[in-house]
């Protein structure tokens, strides 16, 4: 195994491996770090030369890692974190920046978050914008990698789990993620529903007539996947996409809705409201932030995802 002189070693091999190891491509690595796919080639070659490891080969439609080059990468994407950091730290001026951002997430989220963001955007950032577009699925990574938004906020479990698993076995992580807050979903209905008073048993619950809110349109949630373990389901007779939408029509009929807890308190219409907890247990509601790897040292990106943090502070811990 070769030694390498760290006094001629150049710095930027080191930055086209890692591109190499989180993309597990030389096209989409090339892509990200605006260079020919045949330079990107050419460096790997000579840091192979100088580390005396092949780090990845051909496999498939992809490339995949040697031993030696997952046993070294951490330290690699860390010393870099750390180097961009220590060399660009006030890249981002807030109180002089114009730059918009675009934040993917339901409408719910953004009732809870954006009164806080604004606030900050007001004191800190009179420049910069920002455009919430409408979080249609439960897998936001297609949106960031192909940039139609800079984060996405909301409850993705199964993506979070594949993010782990895929960090557990050596695989790339090309997203990044950071839990806001923990969440509370409840049954909704109006004050005036025959189900308002006396306890929600889960008979009651199913027997009942229901609305689901569903970013895609499908007819099926987490909430129909609980029951469906217990043996159970429920009649879903309304679909919407948007909670002030079902927050308006259980006000006004005999369905019954699971929204957050504290999203109710937003409506405008929580005095019309009964909250019950719902009468089977579900797994817990986690919102976390997503967003695409390329942009983790941006210090705009940063700046904005500290912003939202403080924002989901305000709410949360209030």
């Amino acid at each position: 195994m070769n030694q390498p002189n760290f006094r001629t070693l150049d710095l930027n091999l080191l930055r086209v491996f890692d591109e190499v190891m989180a993309e597990r491509s030389l096209t989409r690595a090339a892509r990200n770090l605006s260079l020919t796919q045949p330079a990107v080639s050419n460096a790997l070659r000579r840091l192979r030369e100088t580390l005396g490891d092949e780090l990845v080969q051909r496999s498939g439609h992809g490339m995949a890692p040697t031993p030696r080059a997952l046993a070294i990468w951490p330290a690699v994407r860390d010393s870099l974190q750390q180097l961009q950091e220590s060399l660009a730290p006030n890249e981002f001026e807030p109180a002089t920046a114009n730059t918009t951002f675009v934040v993917a997430m339901a409408d719910a989220t953004a009732a809870e978050l954006i009164p806080g963001l604004v606030d900050t955007l007001e004191l800190e950032a009179p420049g910069v914008s920002v455009r919430v577009v409408p979080l249609t699925t439960r897998d936001p990574r297609r949106m960031l990698d192909e940039e139609s938004c800079d984060l996405a906020v909301g409850y993705f479990p199964s993506v979070l789990a594949d993010l782990t698993a895929r960090a557990q076995s050596g695989e790339p992580i090309p997203f990044m993620h950071k839990r806001l807050y923990d969440g509370e979903y409840v049954c909704v209905m109006r004050r005036e529903h025959p189900l308002a008073s006396g306890p929600l048993t889960l008979n009651r619950f199913c027997a009942a007539r229901h609305m689901l809110v569903s970013f895609s349109g499908r007819p099926f949630g987490f909430i129909d996947e609980s029951l469906a373990s217990l043996g159970r389901e429920r009649q879903v007779v309304l679909t919407v996409n948007q909670f002030f939408t079902a927050g308006r029509v259980v006000a006004n009929s005999n369905l019954l809705t699971v929204l957050p807890r504290h999203f109710v308190g937003v409506t405008g219409i929580a005095d019309q409201l009964v909250l019950r907890p719902l009468p089977f247990d579900v797994s817990p509601v986690h919102v976390d932030a997503v967003w695409h790897r390329r942009s983790q040292q941006r210090s705009a990106h940063s700046w904005l995802r500290k912003a939202l943090e403080r924002a989901a502070d305000k709410v949360f811990t209030s």
